[in-house]
Parts: C-alpha cells; sequence; structure tokens
C-alpha cells in the first residue's frame, strides 16, 4: 500500500494532468491519511520548514539577474563577441552556439532562458547560413540544458540543500564536466559542418574582436563579479547571486542603457512568475521527501538493490537509464528534490561520492531536458522557433546520443568531477 501511495499515486496524478506541486501535496495527504502515523499539521510545517533555508535565497536572485541579463542587451554582446573570435572556420557559427549557451548558462542559471536568449540571437543565422531548421533546432535545444550542470546552477543549489552538501563543492565540482559536454558538442557540430560543407563566414579579425571586447566588457564582467566572487572568498554563492542582480541592472540600466527604470516591472514580474513555480515545488516536495524519507523505504530498497550483488557499475548505469526517464517528464527542482533522498542511500553504498552523484544526476537531467517525448526544452524550442514537434524529436537524437556517451564517462571517471575540488 505505501509503495502504492508513494510512486504509484503520483504517476496517475502526473497522467490526469496535475501540476508537480499538487501531486506532490496530494501525494503526501494520502500518505498521512492512509500509511503514516502522523498529524496533517506536519504537512503546513515541513512545507515551510523546506522554504526557511539560506542557501535557497540564491535561486530568486540569480533568476532575476538572469532575467535583467537576457532583457537588458547582455546576452546579445555576449554572442556577438564569441561570434567575432570564433568566425571563420567552418562550422563557426554552430561552435558559437554551444559556447555562447555555456557562458549565458552560467550567466542566466536557466536552461529554457538561455535557449530563449541564444536562440533568438542565432536561430535565425543558423538557418541562414547553411543549417537546416532540423538541425538548428535541436542545436539550441540540447546546448541551453547545459545551464543545470555549469554553475553557479540553481540546480546544484537545490541538490546541495537536498543532500546537506556544499554548495561551493558542488560548482566546483561541475566545471570539468560543463565544459567537457561543451567540447563534445563543439566536436560534433564543427564535424557535421565539414561533412555538410557548410559556408564559412568572414574571418575573425582583430579590429573586430577587440570592438566586440570593448563592446561586451560590462557584459563578461557579470561572469568575473559571480566567478571570482565565489571563488576568491569574497561572497557566497547566495551573496554572489544578490551581487549578480545589483551588477546586471548597473550595467543594463546606466552603461547599455537598454534598460529602462519603467521596464523593471516587466522583468520582475517575469522573474517572480519562474521563481514562484521553483519555490512551490521545494516547499510540495519537502513534506513528500520527508514523509518518504521518514517511511523506510528507501532503506528497502537499499537492501533490495544489495541482495542483489549488482556491481557498483551496474548500479551506477541502473540509476543512469532510470534519472533519464524522470528527466524526461520532470523539470529539475522537481527531480532532484523527490529523487535525492531516494537515491543518494544507494549511491553511497556502492560508494560513490555524493559530490561526484550530484554531478552524475544533473547531467542526468540536463539530458532529459531534451529527451523525446517530453522534455521541456523541447517543447520550448517549439513554440519559440515555430517548428514542427517531429522535427524537435529528430533534431535533438544526435545530442541525446552523444551527451548519453559523455555522461557514462562523468559517472564511470570519478576524477573529471572530482579533481577540482580534491576528493577521491
Amino acid at each position: 500500500m505505501a509503495h502504492f501511495i508513494y510512486f504509484g499515486l503520483p504517476v496517475i496524478l502526473m497522467m490526469v494532468g496535475f501540476p508537480i506541486f499538487v501531486v506532490l501535496v496530494l501525494t503526501a495527504l494520502a500518505a498521512i491519511v492512509l500509511v503514516a502515523d502522523v498529524p496533517t499539521s506536519a504537512i503546513p510545517t515541513y512545507m515551510f520548514g523546506s522554504l526557511d533555508n539560506f542557501p535557497l535565497l540564491a535561486v530568486p536572485y540569480f533568476v532575476l539577474a538572469g532575467e535583467i541579463m537576457a532583457q537588458g542587451g547582455i546576452a546579445r554582446r555576449v554572442v556577438t563577441w564569441v561570434v567575432s573570435i570564433i568566425g571563420g572556420i567552418r562550422g563557426s557559427l554552430a561552435v558559437t552556439t554551444v559556447a555562447s549557451s555555456e557562458l549565458f548558462g552560467a550567466m542566466a542559471h536557466t536552461s529554457v532562458g538561455t535557449v530563449v536568449a541564444v536562440g533568438r540571437l542565432l536561430y535565425p543565422s543558423l538557418k541562414q547560413n547553411g543549417y537546416n531548421e532540423r538541425f538548428s533546432v535541436g542545436l539550441l535545444a540540447s546546448s541551453g540544458a547545459v545551464a543545470v550542470i555549469i554553475p553557479p546552477s540553481i540546480s546544484m543549489i537545490l541538490y546541495s540543500m537536498s543532500a546537506q552538501q556544499s554548495a561551493l563543492a558542488l560548482f566546483t565540482a561541475g566545471i570539468l564536466p560543463s565544459i567537457l559536454i561543451g567540447v563534445v558538442d563543439a566536436a560534433y557540430v564543427f564535424a557535421y559542418s565539414r561533412i555538410k560543407m557548410v559556408p564559412l563566414l568572414a574571418r575573425a579579425r582583430w579590429v573586430n574582436i577587440w570592438a566586440s571586447t570593448k563592446d561586451a566588457g560590462w557584459a563578461i564582467g557579470t561572469i568575473v563579479v559571480i566567478f571570482g566572487g565565489i571563488y576568491g572568498g569574497i561572497f557566497t554563492p547566495t551573496e554572489a547571486a544578490g551581487v549578480a542582480v545589483v551588477y546586471s541592472l548597473f550595467v543594463t540600466t546606466v552603461i547599455y542603457r537598454e534598460l529602462k527604470l519603467a521596464d523593471l516591472w516587466r522583468v520582475v514580474v517575469s522573474a517572480a512568475f519562474l521563481i514562484s513555480q521553483i519555490l512551490i515545488i521545494v516547499a510540495a516536495a519537502g513534506i513528500y521527501s520527508w514523509l518518504l524519507t521518514t517511511s523506510g523505504i528507501p532503506q528497502q530498497i537499499v537492501g533490495g538493490i544489495e541482495a542483489l550483488q549488482m556491481r557498483p557499475w551496474e548500479t551506477l548505469l541502473l540509476i543512469n537509464i532510470g534519472l533519464l526517464i524522470a528527466g524526461s517528464f520532470l523539470e529539475p527542482p522537481a527531480a532532484i528534490l523527490i529523487l535525492t533522498p531516494l537515491l543518494l542511500p544507494i549511491v553511497t553504498a556502492a560508494g560513490v561520492n555524493p559530490i561526484h552523484f550530484g554531478i552524475i544526476m544533473a547531467v542526468n537531467l540536463s539530458i532529459g531536458l531534451y529527451t523525446p517525448p517530453f522534455g521541456l526544452n523541447l517543447f520550448a524550442s517549439h513554440a519559440i522557433f515555430d517548428v514542427a514537434i517531429s522535427q524537435v524529436y529528430r533534431g535533438v537524437m544526435p545530442f541525446v546520443l552523444i551527451n548519453f556517451v559523455t555522461l557514462l564517462v562523468i559517472t564511470y571517471v570519478p576524477a573529471i568531477s572530482m579533481v577540482l575540488v580534491g576528493g577521491p
């Protein structure tokens, strides 16, 4: 009965079409009434208690900073700067798309936001310069998902809360895996461009690079301020989020003057909409995760897996497949908050470092964002670029395959994640 309440009921409710936070609250209520020996007053207590977390303050600040950057000219300047540097080689525009997504993902921290910001700037150029619709939309949908991994990532902050791990350690561990994914994607699009003989763009010229660097200097400074402040020990990741808001607001309103004070209401409302979605999921997942943990089910699952005598690599492969499936149905914040309490005891028993597992989970969920049939980036790209969903599916499949291979490398070579952290 308990297993059906905690796992079967949520699936049924999601198939009916309930929002994920309603699914979690209804499941928690059913568990309290039918199987858990706790009072119903525990629901509001643990829902609000899950929001009483200092690192969680970084989430609304980073979301607001991303909205300001996207609408205030910072994204456009970063993309122009990357184009000026990479131009002149076959495939430079596609490689620019990957690099721009990595850079903007580090500033905006949201996958769909990265797809929107980079896609609006580069999608027309991709189509005009020899890349077909299917490839272009697949490239943008998959490249934007790197925002889930590249630090400072909102998903990492939520995992740090759920797994009781250092957010700074997770940010550090995510650096090399996110770069590796970018390099693999860039190598693929470079090879694709040469095979398809995509036309060359104008060669990179120092005068253009210098001009774009001067124009984008303040925009690039956003990354310097955030990363320099965090890794320089000047401020915590949560404080860095607040600094990012102040800095991006200053640059867009005073330096570039593309964002008027009258526009701030629209920016704040847009950010508040996304923030409320994340926080309401956090609150609902708080009670669900507490009930699941106290039910003893995770311990039963660990015992069942140990009884199977699976080797660690087999356990990780099974978890990877499960996370990919979950990631294609659930948004990363919901998946992390729901699955971390369930899976962390299993991987810990298999000898996996919790920081390393945080990276494994983030990479899985980033791929899930563009894995058919329900990945969020698929529907976002379908709406943004007005492309048939079947074309979006076909466009992302090569990226799903190559990044799944990259995921396996990250999973079975822990040093990629742990070498900068200083762990085993």
